[in-house]
């Protein structure tokens, strides 16, 4: 079986399964099983696939049709320029969060030098896609779990940016370290019994500690503002991710904490995505 062949089986098998993706998905996991760009497999698509290759390939095929995402069976996710190391152990980096770095360069395209701190810091994909952009600026990332950590160490070494990164397993509550020029974090903001709604790909296999904002969706975000507020610099930012639907509920309790409000910020899908405070 060649190239094209093998692919259209995929693509027919996903389809039949729900796979809305399932033309990318089976050109994505074909370049997964030889190890070459999308272009090369499809400029090379009468090449024969030995028995391995087919059987590798139909394999995973196989785990994408009960919903397994992508970025789990190649083990890597883009996320603005870079690749990202991603496991079971993170959430999936999405197109939508690159909006809080186009905000941090925004903001902060006159500094030349700036401490940023990361709360639930994840696979990385935030805080060292910016540190990539901004050769001054240092970074510190605290997270609860020490696998979430290990991908997260394995992306900074992978980004050569073990000089400029600090990372902690600790709760926020009990974290202590430095004050901040600026903090960022996309915490989980989902409802406790919305998470059943979820598309599979995202509730059967993303962790729930990342996606789960408790009964209102919002109490780790109170966590996350109430903590700043203690940990950020005086004029200070924090920019925050949020659910298209909270975010008057955010500015008050940003404001109850000393911050006033600089802007929300949409997504491609005009949803409210981000929102930004100054620390008074």
């Amino acid at each position: 079986m060649n190239i094209f062949d093998a692919i259209k089986i995929g693509d027919s098998i996903l389809k039949k399964n729900g796979i809305k993706s399932y033309k990318l998905d089976s050109e994505i996991l074909m370049s997964q099983v030889l190890d070459k760009s999308r272009v090369d497999i499809i400029l090379n698509s009468d090449t024969k696939l030995s028995d391995k290759e087919t059987i590798t390939y139909n394999n995973l095929i196989k785990q994408r049709s009960k919903k397994k995402p992508i970025a789990h069976l190649t083990g890597k996710k883009e996320f603005w320029k870079y690749e990202f190391y991603v496991t079971k152990d993170v959430l999936i980096p999405r197109p939508d969060t690159e909006i809080i770095v186009e905000q941090v360069i925004k903001l902060t395209k006159k500094k030349s030098r700036i401490k940023i701190l990361d709360i639930g810091i994840g696979s990385g994909c935030i805080l060292l896609s910016i540190l990539k952009e901004k050769k001054g600026f240092y970074g510190t990332g605290v997270d609860i779990c020490k696998k979430t950590l290990d991908i997260c160490k394995a992306n900074v070494k992978e980004l050569d940016l073990i000089d400029r990164v600090k990372l902690f397993k600790s709760d926020i509550d009990n974290f202590n370290y430095g004050k901040y020029d600026l903090i960022v974090s996309n915490p989980p903001y989902i409802k406790k019994f919305d998470l059943k709604y979820l598309d599979r790909d995202v509730y059967d296999y993303e962790p729930k500690s990342a996606l789960d904002g408790g009964l209102d969706g919002l109490s780790i975000i109170k966590k996350v503002i109430y903590n700043s507020s203690r940990l950020i610099k005086r004029n200070g930012i924090l920019i925050l991710e949020i659910a298209f639907d909270q975010s008057d509920k955010v500015k008050k309790i940003l404001r109850r904490n000393g911050y006033y409000i600089l802007d929300v910020v949409k997504d491609l899908a005009k949803n409210n995505r981000c929102i930004i405070g100054i620390k008074k």
